[in-house]
């Protein structure tokens, strides 16, 4: 007990305040606000052991010459203080950035702090934002979206909506299954449109999320500009933990460049379907989609090693089909027949579990990653589109 004692002494108040500095260093740096929660946890496990060993020690001893140890302890108190100013000194900073971002737009100190007000930090979404889907391997990610379910209710959504999809295709010139495909995936065809109040989504990750906070910030102030364009209640706005809203799943900048009124009622509204099937076209379209293209298909690779360095890393392709080839990645003679020796395509590959397969992706493939910069995604898109068109053309008389 004594040599616990003296071990607290001597390292305690050092070894924690070394910790503490340490992640306070990394905060700093914005590497992960979770370093700063670890730093707190360690400290109050140890205040724990300290209280652990004097009420030992007082039994065994009935010393109460304490003094000296009861110091070390108002030290650990004293630094999770100082973490909570910490936390409070960001958070200001944060909010400054953000008050001189919307004053530069023309908003009044006023109208900021009344937008501003009622925003409250949300737990479960800082947790959920460092666990995406997109971080699953393959073989567990397509299973979530290709369900034979999900299938029958693109069909269903697609017999629906059927003149507002043709209308949507013929418009802006970009294929119905990926139109109906990528609501499918965002949202189950509206099932599953969240349940966040987009407010303080944004808010939580702009302010709480050091590692994406200029993008957080950035869309926060879109909301705010959005709010104030389409009238909405910000209190009754909901979406996905990241901000994402309506059938489509539009962050904040997306809605207000690219959402359109397509049923044609005076306003833009992407929780309405016939306005979400219009506006997911027309996004489509403006990251330069070609109607009736090829998407991707499977690569085939003369020497694994020659190409890791050259996967996709979510830049803008520049190779072309034929420069692919003189490093031995080539697509079958059928499906060469569908593409141009100067189309420019990336290569990725994915994980089947035991396996790797390898696939070049063309211009739309490229475009549907645009919608969310995840080979995973853009390849659940793409699988889920073939199907759900087979299953629909089944379907017709």
């Amino acid at each position: 007990m004594k040599q616990d004692i003296r071990v607290l002494e001597q390292r305690g108040s050092g070894y924690i305040k070394l910790r503490f500095f340490y992640a306070i260093l990394r905060f700093n740096l914005a590497a992960d606000e979770s370093c700063i929660i670890q730093s707190r946890t360690r400290v109050q496990n140890s205040i724990a052991r300290v209280d652990f060993i004097l009420v030992q020690h007082i039994l065994k001893t009935r010393s109460w010459n304490m003094v000296h140890l009861l110091k070390q302890i108002g030290v650990f108190v004293l630094i999770i203080l100082l973490s909570s100013q910490v936390y409070a000194a960001t958070e200001q900073a944060y909010q400054a950035k953000f008050i001189q971002a919307q004053l530069a737009k023309g908003y009044t100190r006023d109208q900021i702090d009344a937008f501003l007000k009622p925003a409250k930090k949300n737990a479960l979404v800082l947790k959920t934002i460092r666990r995406p889907w997109e971080a699953q391997p393959w073989y567990k990610y397509y299973p979530i979206f290709l369900t034979e379910k999900r299938i029958q209710a693109g069909v269903t959504f697609w017999k629906k909506h059927q003149k507002a999809i043709e209308k949507a295709e013929k418009e802006f010139q970009v294929d119905a299954e990926f139109i109906v495909s990528i609501i499918g995936v965002e949202t189950f065809y509206g099932r599953n449109m969240g349940s966040f109040n987009t407010r303080d989504a944004l808010y939580s990750l702009g302010f709480y999320y050091p590692p994406r906070s200029k993008l957080f910030l950035a869309e926060l102030g879109s909301f705010m500009d959005l709010v104030e364009k389409e009238k909405l209640d910000p209190a009754q706005v909901k979406g996905s933990y990241a901000g994402a809203m309506g059938y489509g799943q539009f962050i904040s900048s997306s809605y207000l460049h690219y959402a359109v009124d397509f049923n044609a009622d005076g306003k833009r509204d992407l929780y309405q379907p016939v306005d979400a099937i219009g506006s997911v076209a027309n996004y489509l379209k403006q990251h330069h989609w070609k109607w009736h293209a090829p998407v991707v298909y499977p690569a085939q690779i003369k020497n694994e090693k020659d190409v890791q360095n050259m996967l996709w890393k979510k830049e803008k392709p520049t190779m072309t089909v034929q420069g692919w080839s003189k490093y031995g990645v080539a697509l079958d003679k059928e499906n060469l027949k569908h593409v141009a020796a100067q189309d420019r395509a990336l290569l990725f590959k994915l994980n089947q579990n035991k396996t790797e397969n390898y696939w070049l992706g063309l211009n739309n493939f490229y475009v549907i990653t645009r919608y969310n910069h995840s080979q995973l995604y853009a390849m659940a898109v793409y699988k889920l589109s073939q199907s759900i068109k087979q299953a629909y053309l089944k379907s017709l008389p």
